[in-house]
This record gives structure tokens, C-alpha cells and sequence, in this order.
């Protein structure tokens, strides 16, 4: 049975606060900033270390702010993007991804796979170490990707990030030994696989997969990743401080195996969930880069060079719960999916700063030989004409009139849920009379970004705002979303002939055939209406041109980890 622990995680977070020690805490849309300077005690060990306040300018500082307080900061359990980008700063995987989106060496230096495909084994680098200054062997890979797969763990990414290593469905099953995983030595982890995975060694640099040390877990139960003296990583940073609904504070970790290549001091994240209290935070210098920039002002920051707009690799979508009556019928999603104009969306109440989605899958997802994903599916036609609002909105009404419901009568007031950020409420705001066109009634609901994601998860909702970012450029990462047993499932989008597509699709070798079988799986999710796209997204953030260094990826994260401050 699945543990339902992160309403708890919550609650120890916002009870406690915890100051000096090593460890490091991750956040699912953290939001980062600060105003002083720390500097860390030259003890090589982390966990022993000390925060001593310094003048203004002694220490390299960056304040960023990437969202509000976490829903978890467990890497196994972590499924949003601001959690990732905390799970940068304090751990290191076997492989990690440099400024080109390409994969480097991590804490393996090396890694060869066999002629077949299956058996990958990785070197790690000699002498590594956890931020407490204890070793770190390859038997904790073996411990912590077999703690990803334990049923217990309920990680929602265990199916897309070990399905296809060898005994999975017996370790998710409820015998996590059962993974193909194995350290022959200290300095050697072995993976075996079920089948080949073209972009297995992407897998292995995704934070899912950090190690996370058995001790700390063992000693403290769920409770490891709240408190800093607990949270063992082996990242570039540790966790000292963490103040709920205040701030986080990385400090440079001594123990980590490039610490000599690590020039900030420490990164402090602000947790803000509110855009406008994060911009003032920006304007008056107390952050450095802010993420969540309030809607209101982007017509005002257009032009400005500390204002950014990159590409982003994912799509802006909302669920429909499959498990209600009400949506079980494929015409009620579609009726409410054409009804939607996403061009006012993406270019009106988003301002331009996203693009009207007429797939699933978007943009600059590459397909089998190199050409993008999207121009290849649906014989080459989007899915849905985004420029013929007037004609979708027509067989919108057509199919909810088939469907048992003319002009919306008798059907349910929709509840949408969101949480409070971004866009979020202005197109909330414009489904209610998007969907009255339909004769239906929608109500509001916003809730806490730390209660807002399990509740999503658990399908404790109607209809609600979603998206998802890709965690690397094939189109299965997104496509693997809506296979049922997928813990990222939730739209509760359950159809047999889809998840048997996607299980033939992850066990073709040849890609050609395997990109067919994906288009299929497209086809019949967009045919569905198992979800509903919306927009692609685009990120838009500022931040200050004395941040060095770094760099923002098309999966959402700042890499502030190799970042320097200039003046």
C-alpha cells in the first residue's frame, strides 16, 4: 500500500525550524532570495560546519526566488520542477547535463554498455563523499534506486525512471531487491535492463535517481528531507538554514568531489508563493532573479535586459478526472477541450509569453531522425485548428448535445482547481465563460502550491490546471504520463490499448518503429480527450546581470550551482 506522507512532510516543515548542520532540502516550486551573507567553518565536515554572519561583500551570495515552500524535498518523491532545481544544488547523480542539454560524467566518471544494450556499469570516481564527510559507495546507488522502486516509497516517477530495468514489476510489486542493480566493489554499479532504453544515460542524470544516504532515512523515517541536520546529500551544496514560508539557505558543501570549482558561498531561495511580493523582493535588490513575475507587469518589462523569456520543452495543460461520471464520456472532454480558443489564451492573457497548443506534444521534441516530433503527427496536421475558434466551439456544442447534455442541461457545476501563480487565475477566469458558452457552470478553487500537488496526485478533484516540462527531449517522457499505472497519471486516464502501445513502444529497438508507436499513442490520448493542452510553455523571469555563470535549461532549471556574482 502507497504511504500517503505528504501533507505530513508539510506539516513538519512549517512547525520547525532548523539552523546549522549539513544537509540540504529540495522544493517543489521553491522560490529562493536573500539579503545577508553567510560563510561556511572550514571544517571538512559539512555536518559539523558553522554559519558565521560576514559584512556585506565578504561572502558570494545569490538570492533567487523559484517558488513557495515544497511539497517534499525527497528526491524520490519529488515531482515538480522547482523541487528538481533545489535537488541541483545538493546532490550529484552518476551523470549530470552541462550548459548544451548534453550528458557529462557526475559521480561516475565513466560508463559502457553492452553490445546488446542491456548491462550499463558505471565507474564512480574514487573518495566520494556525503556532505557529513562519511563515504559514498555504489552500494548506496543500489540502496537508493531500490528504495525509488519500493511500493512503499510511492515515488510517482519509479515506473518512468526503472520500468524498463530488469525485475521491476516484481520490485514494484513489493521485493525491491529484485531490481537489476548490483555493486560488484565500492567504485562499480551494475544496471541491468529489460529491454534497451536509447535514453537510459539521460536517466541516470535525473534527479530521481540521486543517491540518498541509508542512515539519515533509517534514523529518521519520512522526516529525513524536513530538518537540515538530517538531510545528507553529496551535491555542491548543503542545506543549513530552512525557515518555512521564509527562506532556504544552501552553503557550499566542502565534501563535495569539485568543490574547488564551486565559486558561490552559499544560494539563498526565497519561498514566496506570492509573484507580487517576489518582485518587490526583486526591486529593491533584496534577490537577485526572481521566477515568478507578476503578469500585471510584463507589458511594462518588455525590452528590459534583466527581463528573460527562454523556450521551454513542455505543455501547459489542464485534467479532466477520468474517474468521475460526469467525464467518463470522450465527447464531454472533447466538447470541453474545442470550446477552449487558445490563441486569446496564449496570446491575450498570456501576453505572447506562451504559444497556443494544438498537440499534445510541442515543440522542439525531437523525433526519430532529428525532425521535430510534432510535424510528424497527425499525418502532419495539428490535432486541433487553433485558428477556427468559432468552428471548434460549434462541434463542441455538437458532441456535448451528443453526449446527453444540449446547451449544458443537467450537468454538474465543474469545480477548477488551481494554485495560485502565473497564469493560473486569469484563464481560470476565462474557462468559466469559455465553458458558459457550452451552458455549464464553473467554480474556483485555489489552493496552497504545497497542498495543491497531492492533492492533484490523489485525484481528490474535478478538473484542474496542470503542466509538465520535459525531464529529457523524447517524446515518451510526456507520453508515459497518461499509462495508468504512471504515478504522474493524474488525470486518471485509464485505457488498456494505450498502455499496451506505450509497453510495445518502450520495448521496440528499431526507431523508426518505435517513433510509429508513439504517434499512435498521441493519437488516441488527443482522440481521448484523456487530458487537454492548452499552451506551450515559455519561461519568463528576471534576473540581475551580476549573476555569472549560470544558466537556464529548456526543462526549467537554473543552474546557479556554477554560478559567480560579479559587480
Amino acid at each position: 500500500m502507497k504511504r500517503k506522507i505528504s501533507f505530513f512532510l508539510v506539516l513538519v516543515m512549517l512547525v520547525t525550524m532548523v539552523l546549522s548542520a549539513c544537509g540540504k532540502k529540495e522544493n517543489n516550486t521553491g522560490n529562493t532570495g536573500n539579503t545577508g551573507s553567510d560563510t561556511s567553518s572550514s571544517t571538512t565536515d559539512a555536518n559539523t560546519s558553522t554559519d558565521t554572519g560576514t559584512a556585506s561583500g565578504e561572502a558570494k551570495q545569490l538570492v533567487a526566488q523559484i517558488g513557495p515552500n515544497p511539497e517534499t524535498i525527497d528526491p524520490a518523491l519529488n515531482s515538480a520542477v522547482d523541487g528538481g532545481n533545489m535537488l541541483l544544488f545538493a546532490f550529484d547523480c552518476l551523470l549530470n547535463v552541462d550548459k548544451d542539454n548534453k550528458i557529462i560524467p557526475g559521480a561516475a566518471e565513466s560508463y559502457e554498455t553492452s553490445e546488446d544494450g542491456l548491462t550499463w556499469k558505471f565507474h564512480l570516481r574514487k573518495d566520494l563523499k556525503w556532505s557529513d564527510g562519511s563515504p559514498l559507495t555504489a552500494k548506496d546507488f543500489v540502496y537508493s534506486w531500490k528504495r525509488v522502486a519500493d511500493p512503499n516509497t510511492a515515488a510517482p516517477y519509479a515506473e518512468t525512471v526503472l520500468g524498463m530495468v530488469k525485475g521491476y514489476e516484481e520490485a514494484a510489486g513489493g521485493n525491491p531487491d529484485a531490481l537489476g542493480v548490483s555493486a560488484p566493489d565500492d567504485t562499480t554499479f551494475v544496471v541491468e535492463l529489460s529491454h534497451p532504453c536509447v535514453y537510459f544515460d539521460k536517466l541516470a542524470a535525473f534527479a530521481t535517481l540521486s543517491p540518498v544516504n541509508q542512515a539519515t532515512i533509517e534514523k529518521n523515517g519520512d522526516a529525513w528531507a524536513t530538518a537540515p541536520e538530517s538531510y545528507i546529500c553529496n551535491g555542491p551544496f548543503y542545506i543549513s538554514e530552512w525557515v518555512p514560508s521564509s527562506y532556504i539557505l544552501f552553503k557550499k558543501n566542502p565534501n563535495y568531489r569539485d568543490a574547488a570549482s564551486i565559486k558561490l558561498d552559499s544560494i539563498k531561495l526565497l519561498l514566496m508563493e506570492d509573484p507580487n511580493a517576489a518582485y518587490g523582493a526583486y526591486q529593491s535588490s533584496q534577490a537577485m532573479m526572481i521566477k515568478d513575475v507578476p503578469t500585471a507587469e510584463i507589458p511594462s518589462l518588455q525590452g528590459n535586459p534583466e527581463f528573460h523569456i527562454d523556450p521551454l520543452l513542455g505543455t501547459y495543460y489542464l485534467d479532466i478526472n477520468n474517474t468521475l461520471p460526469q467525464f467518463s464520456d470522450p465527447k464531454v472532454r472533447q466538447a470541453l477541450s474545442l470550446a477552449i480558443d487558445r490563441k486569446y489564451v496564449a496570446e491575450t492573457l498570456m501576453q505572447g509569453t506562451y504559444t497556443a497548443a494544438p498537440n499534445f506534444i510541442g515543440t522542439a521534441v525531437v523525433d526519430w531522425d532529428g525532425s521535430q516530433f510534432m510535424d510528424n503527427a497527425n499525418g502532419g496536421k495539428p490535432y486541433i485548428d487553433v485558428n477556427d475558434y468559432e468552428g471548434n466551439l460549434a462541434k463542441a456544442k455538437q458532441l456535448l448535445a451528443e453526449a446527453g447534455y444540449p446547451d449544458g442541461k443537467d450537468f454538474p457545476v465543474i469545480k477548477y482547481s488551481i494554485n495560485d501563480a502565473g497564469y493560473h487565475k486569469v484563464v481560470a477566469q476565462y474557462l468559466q465563460k469559455a465553458w458558459k458558452e457550452l451552458g455549464i457552470t464553473v467554480n474556483v478553487d485555489v489552493v496552497e502550491w504545497a497542498s495543491f500537488t497531492p492533492m492533484r496526485r490523489a485525484g481528490d478533484y474535478e478538473s484542474s490546471r496542470d503542466g509538465w516540462v520535459f525531464d529529457y527531449n523524447d517524446p515518451s517522457n510526456m507520453l508515459d504520463l497518461m499509462v495508468s499505472t504512471n504515478g504522474n497519471n493524474n488525470a486518471k486516464y485509464n485505457n488498456p490499448d494505450y498502455d499496451a502501445l506505450m509497453q510495445k513502444a518502450a520495448g521496440e529497438k528499431d526507431p523508426k518503429t518505435r517513433s510509429g508507436l508513439l504517434h499512435q499513442a498521441e493519437d488516441m490520448i488527443m482522440a481521448d480527450a484523456g487530458i487537454i493542452p492548452v499552451a506551450y510553455y515559455n519561461e519568463f523571469y528576471l534576473q540581475s546581470p551580476k549573476i555569472t555563470g549560470s544558466w537556464h535549461s529548456p526543462y526549467g532549471y537554473w543552474y546557479f550551482q556554477y554560478a559567480d556574482i560579479t559587480e
